[in-house]
């Protein structure tokens, strides 16, 4: 009889098997790019049959939406730990960008080109809304310049993406800057955009952390 909480020898040799999926996907994506992730591959490569293979992930899209949760949880994981461990807004700055370049393709799962005919499910929304959860806590330790301006007027009728967040207009706005801003630094550098322009892009990035940060009142 098993004991509550322990996993069955099946259970472990299912999950076993979904993690080495999972490792081979990320190696195809890293190899070929999301769009030629494929099961049947990954199942020649481990030895199985293809039908073998969606008992443990139905589909190549179940798989994908696989890896994107684990990604985005990875990523809400190390902000969240980081702000309970009292960092502020420009050390979480460094922490999306060190996690980014840790594994320059989960980053570009999830905020990188939609991959061709995956249509994300709505869960994962909620999982996505994490890092701006602890963005927006971090945001409203400080208050901001622009309480008036268009967009942050704007945002007052429309900020459901934000969980309804407590922060007035203008954190919210600024939550969204540093969102927008710092995601397209990344996303361009671990695209390879800067490369051949003989700049560094660590100082690029530092230079808006610190200009973002510049439109705090106190």
């Amino acid at each position: 009889m098993t004991e509550p909480g322990t996993k069955t020898p099946r259970e472990r040799y299912r999950a076993q098997v979904r993690a080495e999926v999972k490792e081979r996907a990320w190696q195809q994506i890293a190899t070929a790019g999301a769009s030629a992730l494929s099961l049947n591959a990954i199942a020649k490569q481990m030895g199985m049959s293809g039908p073998a293979l969606y008992r443990y992930f139905a589909s190549r899209d179940e798989l994908i939406t696989e890896l994107i949760r684990e990604a985005y949880g990875s990523l809400a994981g190390t902000l969240r730990a980081a702000r309970s461990a009292g960092a502020d807004l420009a050390r979480l700055a460094y922490e999306l960008r060190e996690w980014a370049l840790a594994d320059p393709q989960r980053y570009l799962l999830i905020y990188g080109t939609p991959v061709p005919g995956y249509r994300a499910p709505e869960e994962l929304t909620g999982v996505a809304s994490e890092t701006m959860a602890t963005l927006l806590d971090a945001c409203a330790a400080h208050e901001w310049d622009g309480d008036g301006a268009p967009f942050a007027v704007h945002l007052e009728r429309h900020r459901e993406w934000a969980d309804d967040h407590p922060a007035p207009a203008a954190t919210v706005h600024r939550a969204l800057t540093f969102w927008t801003r710092l995601h397209g630094l990344l996303s361009l550098e671990l695209a390879g955009h800067f490369t051949g322009m003989r700049f560094d892009p660590a100082l690029l990035y530092a230079a808006e952390v610190d200009d973002l940060l510049a439109h705090r009142r106190t």
